[in-house]
């Protein structure tokens, strides 16, 4: 008798029997194949890039509901000269802050009956465009649940003949004392719809005053990936219990006077520093530590001159925590970073390659001569406070967690190439290699050794017996030369603290940064990590873009788009404007550029909404499906495994329910 192969191996009937439990007869595996494919055919959808947040929250936030734009775009297109530029305003800020939009509106009396039917009508008009690319069933997932099906039947109600039953549906909203609520919850529907998909390319942290919220933001939105920054790596070593990290967590927090986002939002007690550095620095003037912000003037309040003390205190105590590491992992040729054992305590004086530069700061009371990076018994012991604070914040690993469980050090996600800083490149246009545990790699794999480093660290986080080495190549990733989120041969901080020589504060970067103009570069990028130079780019952000000097955020000639445009305000100085979006929809790429933000206040108040210019790169003609997308193939693969379930259905090898 002649063998025949069977025609499902027993893995494939193994899923097929655990898939024929979602879709138990050929009717429904039928039905499921029809409506994936539908979805196919579909628009993609669009998909938001933002980058370099460092914890600005009101623009940051502003940005989100006004999907960069596109909602004051498609008011325009939608009403045109139908109504008033007065009105298209108010629409708009309704639409991003409803609830306190209509509180101001109350009090100016301006509500009744009649504004809010018109108010209903052109609010369903705009969600009837915004959902115009999707299928209705991902409308319905994204529909508030209490205003459901009343939403599902106005945006889908377009028959002019059953112009009364939406009147009716409006009217008996007004009626029954619920068109406020209705409001807010399709105000709300519509922000959603209008990003489909947020990547966030990295730091979140630092410099700006609200990143906690940033960070929970961007925990709710319903879909996002993150590419860690440097300043995030920071704070997911800090949160790992990684000392050297919490120092310079703490250092950044002091120097911007940003302390309010430990103390207030994540709960962590710094008492035991500030008690410490008033000890040892009450009569210190540490006039190289005063805040960014602060002045002479302010430098004689008492709030900032407790910070100033910190900032000098907890900077001390990270040099000699990353010392420590630096001695322990000499394969990290960071030895130009140990400097404590380079001053001359006497003349006042660093020496460096043979050169004496004189110090700006020469009081250093917990350092020893003799062993200038071991803690003294004090510093040991802030430090273990410290420490089990940044562990057991709540809502500081809940947020961390989020980092780890959506980010990544890079993402190819719809033939884009995502993250932050670099892939770390030599003179010679090749990939730098680095030692990792004995191993030397690059390009593709340094990131993915470098992303299981970082992982294992949280996972280890409480494990005193854990081993160091995944923790100090975490620490590394903040400040090493073949770091892809730092980008620099060196870290200058020491010295831009403590000296006036400019050869010292120079920080030069990765030559991945001189070659990324070219297309040359792109496409040996884009071929390391699997993509098609022909249609794919790369987007990061990390160095802001000098605009005010007339650089350009595209380059390459369109493949890579640095997205980092200042909005954080200390860069805003550097750029001249405040940051920019990407957006990827079905047929275009959009590179739209902000000018700075008010305040929510003067948008809610005066509606005065972020001014933005757009600048378009078209793709296709022809709409990109999302049949063309990462979810296509994923669907691809599950139509697949339907037709094989249908047919084990028709050949008995499954049996219907």
């Amino acid at each position: 008798m002649k063998n025949t192969k069977p025609l499902f191996n027993e893995d494939e009937l193994r899923y097929l029997k655990l898939l024929a439990q979602k879709f138990p007869t050929a009717q429904s595996a039928s039905t499921e194949i029809v409506n994936l494919e539908a979805i196919m055919r579909l628009p993609k959808g669009t998909e938001h890039f933002l980058t370099d947040i460092h914890g600005e929250y009101e623009t940051f936030n502003h940005i989100l509901r006004n999907a960069s734009g596109v909602v004051r775009k498609n008011i325009e297109e939608i009403f045109r000269k139908n109504i008033n530029l007065k009105d298209k305003k108010q629409l708009a800020t309704l639409i991003y802050y409803p609830e306190e939009k209509l509180e101001l509106l109350r009090k100016q009396d301006v509500i009744n009956d009649d504004w809010y039917y018109v108010t209903l009508l052109r609010l369903v008009k705009v969600a009837r465009e915004a959902a115009q690319k999707y299928t209705r069933s991902k409308v319905r997932k994204a529909m508030p649940k209490d205003f459901a099906y009343i939403i599902d039947e106005l945006i889908n109600e377009t028959n002019v003949r059953k112009e009364e039953y939406v009147d009716s549906i409006l009217q008996s909203i007004i009626n029954i004392g619920r068109a406020q609520h209705f409001i807010v919850a399709i105000s709300g529907f519509i922000q959603r719809l209008l990003i489909d998909r947020l990547h966030i390319i990295g730091d979140i942290f630092d410099r700006g005053p609200d990143a906690s919220k940033v960070m929970q933001t961007v925990s709710d939105h319903h879909s996002f990936d993150i590419q860690w920054g440097n300043h995030d790596i920071i704070w997911i070593g800090a949160a790992s219990g990684i000392d050297a990290h919490i120092a310079e967590v703490i250092r950044f927090s002091a120097r911007y006077e940003n302390l309010d986002t430990l103390e207030d939002a994540y709960g962590i007690n710094l008492f035991p520093l500030i008690s410490f550095a008033i000890t040892h620095y009450n009569t210190d003037p540490c006039d190289c530590f005063l805040p960014k912000s602060g002045s002479d003037q302010k430098s004689r309040d008492t709030s900032t001159r407790i910070t100033t003390m910190m900032h000098k205190a907890i900077s001390v105590i990270g040099w000699k925590l990353e010392g420590q590491v630096i001695k322990r992992n000499p394969k990290f040729n960071l030895e130009h970073r140990l400097l404590l054992d380079k001053i001359n305590y006497e003349k006042g004086t660093l020496n460096i390659n043979g050169k004496d530069y004189p110090l700006k700061d020469t009081v250093f009371p917990t350092v020893d001569k003799n062993n200038p990076y071991q803690l003294t018994p004090e510093e040991v012991e802030v430090m273990d406070k410290l420490r089990f604070n940044f562990l057991n914040s709540e809502k500081l690993q809940r947020h961390i967690n989020v980092l780890i469980g959506k980010g990544s050090m890079y993402l190819t996600y719809n033939d884009n190439l995502l993250f932050h800083g670099c892939i770390p490149m030599t003179g010679e246009l090749e990939f730098e290699q680095f030692d990792f545990n004995g191993e030397m790699v690059s390009g593709k794999v340094l990131c993915d050794k470098f992303d299981r480093a970082v992982r294992r660290c949280r996972v280890n986080r409480q494990n005193v017996h854990a081993p160091l080495q995944d923790f100090d190549y975490c620490w590394y990733l903040w400040c090493g030369p073949c770091s892809p989120l730092f980008g620099k041969k060196k870290m200058a901080t020491f010295e831009r603290y403590l000296t006036d020589a400019p050869e010292l504060h120079k920080e030069d970067a990765n030559a991945y940064f001189k070659f990324r103009d070219s297309e040359k570069t792109c496409d040996l990028i884009l071929k390391e990590f699997g993509l098609n130079p022909e249609k794919s780019h790369i987007i990061n952000g990390h160095m802001p873009v000098k605009v005010i000097k007339g650089e350009k955020p595209i380059k390459a000639n369109g493949k890579l788009f640095v997205i980092d445009g200042g909005m954080s305000k200390p860069y805003r100085k550097e750029t001249g404007i405040s940051g920019y979006t990407l957006i990827f929809n079905s047929t275009s790429l959009v590179l739209v550029e902000h000018q700075p933000f008010g305040s929510k206040s003067k948008a809610i108040n005066e509606e005065i909404d972020i001014v933005s210019s757009r600048q378009t790169t078209i793709l296709s003609t022809t709409p990109i499906c999302v049949g063309d997308t990462d979810i296509g193939i994923e669907l691809r693969q599950q139509i697949d495994y339907l037709k094989k379930l249908l047919m084990a259905y028709q050949l008995g090898v499954v049996k219907e329910q």
